[in-house]
């Protein structure tokens, strides 16, 4: 059994954790294919290839990536220690009535994926508090997904907010 390991909150930038161990850059994505708004923008701004990979496997799908549908996830390899997960945890970009955009089944789904990874390449998962921004969920609902997929499962759950 793992030793359960706490979120730890920190003020800073997401796209600049500390790399000198293999780390996962975590975020949510629509289901539509739309990249450009939000913590993206950041990403976009340090790395070219997430963004060129999501246009793509929305586009044209990928030769040995999952299916571009709610609960996926696309993995990409930024540098030598760092990949970013494509997180398919939103449907749409904007909500129905009062339902937001946010799919917690989704994120739910995605992050258990990211949680396998980061046990595969023994990596810390940093993110911005993922869907409780333009996703309009709430955090109180996405906190016990990340200590459930992650934290529990013994893999450092690191979130970063700007402040």
């Amino acid at each position: 059994m793992s030793q359960i390991k706490p979120i730890h909150y920190t003020v800073g930038d997401a796209t600049r954790p500390p790399t000198w161990r293999h780390v996962i850059i975590a975020h949510i994505c629509n289901d539509i294919g739309h990249w450009g708004a939000g913590f993206v923008l950041a990403l976009s701004e340090r790395w070219p290839q997430p963004e060129m990979q999501y246009r793509q496997w929305h586009r044209d799908g990928m030769e040995g990536s999952s299916p571009f549908a709610l609960g996926e996830v696309q993995f990409v390899r930024v540098s030598e220690t760092t990949v970013v997960a494509n997180m398919i945890g939103q449907q749409g970009i904007r909500g129905h009535g009062k339902l937001p955009p946010i799919r917690y089944e989704a994120v739910d789904r995605a992050l258990g994926r990211v949680g396998h990874e980061a046990l595969q390449l023994g990596a810390s998962v940093h993110m911005p508090r993922i869907g409780s921004g333009l996703a309009g969920g709430s955090w109180e609902r996405i906190e016990p997904l990340i200590l459930s997929r992650l934290s529990h499962r013994g893999i450092a759950a690191v979130v970063y907010d700007l402040r």
